[in-house]
């Protein structure tokens, strides 16, 4: 089953983590706060099978429950 992605930017603390961890799906903007790369933080495009793992690992090292996932595109 896909799964989609957003970084709430509101709690963002530009720490990075998930960003290391996860550098094919994430990315700091110029503000230092990340994003979703794949679809600029719109959550409207799967996340590919391969890249799960690191999804759910980014998940976790998020200290403020920043990035949201769900079975469902955002919008």
């Amino acid at each position: 089953m896909p799964k989609y992605a957003i970084v709430n930017q509101d709690t963002c603390i530009a720490c990075g983590n998930c960003e290391d961890v996860a550098p094919t799906i994430f990315e700091l903007d110029e503000e230092g706060l990340a994003y979703v790369k794949v679809d600029q933080n719109e959550g409207v495009t799967p996340i590919t099978e391969e890249k799960l793992e690191q999804l759910e690992e980014a998940q976790e090292e998020c200290p403020t429950d920043s990035i949201i996932v769900a079975e469902q595109p955002f919008k």
